[in-house]
């Protein structure tokens, strides 16, 4: 019986191509901090730092993490711009939008699901909260549909690592055989089966980088996840 239900966010509720998505969030960021920092090298940090954050055994927060290794790129006076970064996702951020076109279908989706299992957006906690919950509001969804939302000031861990679902499970007491993680990426949203979570690959933006047979999980569209829950659970939605 599933239970909880963890979707992911980019690619799976909110359409995305990642290629793209990258491409303009350097871009905005390398023209809007133009004059304080040299936009390749900030690029090369922040690439930097992020792989800091995946890195994250758990020890710290992503968050510190993050700030940390920007501290020892740029010394201890990263941390007063911490507050323009933060007003960049609040305003030049929302920019990317347009690369991000909502999907009717998730608002449809989480609607129909939310009365009758306990939702949580396991995307991955690279971004602050302003940024991610901002993607969410792209998706037409709202945070309030979630009982979490893993973000890099919440999260001590990324995907693909393992510690990044353990700690899902143990804050909320989770029984991983009652859990579903939908996601669009092989590698980092499917590894959580090694856990016993079941798992539902959202293919309609597929991110397959280790080129894995994908008959080894159910996969398909939102419909097909529909089809899936009713089957595992055994009654209609």
């Amino acid at each position: 019986m599933i239970k909880t239900i963890l979707f992911d966010l980019d690619g799976t509720l909110l359409p995305m191509d990642q290629e793209e998505f990258v491409k303009l969030y350097f871009g905005e960021l390398a023209r809007t901090f133009a004059r304080e920092f040299e936009p390749e090298q900030l690029t090369r940090s922040i690439w930097d730092a992020t792989k800091k954050m995946i890195q994250n055994g758990g020890e710290k927060k992503n968050e510190d993490v993050f700030w940390t290794r920007m501290s020892e790129l740029y010394g201890n006076s990263i941390y007063d711009s911490i507050p323009a970064f933060d007003a960049f996702y609040h305003k030049e951020f929302q920019s990317i939008q347009k690369v991000c076109p909502a999907n009717p279908k998730s608002r449809e989706l989480i609607d129909r699901l939310k009365d009758n299992y306990s939702l949580i957006l396991a995307t991955n906690p690279l971004f602050p909260a302003i940024a991610t919950k901002s993607r969410v509001a792209w998706a037409g969804l709202d945070e309030t549909d979630f009982e979490l939302i893993t973000t890099y000031e919440n999260s001590r861990a990324c995907k693909p690592s393992l510690v990044y679902y353990e700690n899902i499970l143990k804050e909320f007491d989770l029984d991983p055989s009652e859990c579903l993680m939908v996601g669009n990426d092989v590698d980092e949203d499917m590894v959580c089966a090694r856990l016993g979570m079941h798992v539902f690959l959202a293919t309609d933006h597929l991110i397959d980088r280790s080129h894995t047979n994908i008959n080894l999980f159910p996969h398909g569209n939102f419909d097909d996840l529909i089809e899936y829950l009713e089957w595992v659970n055994g009654k209609r939605l």
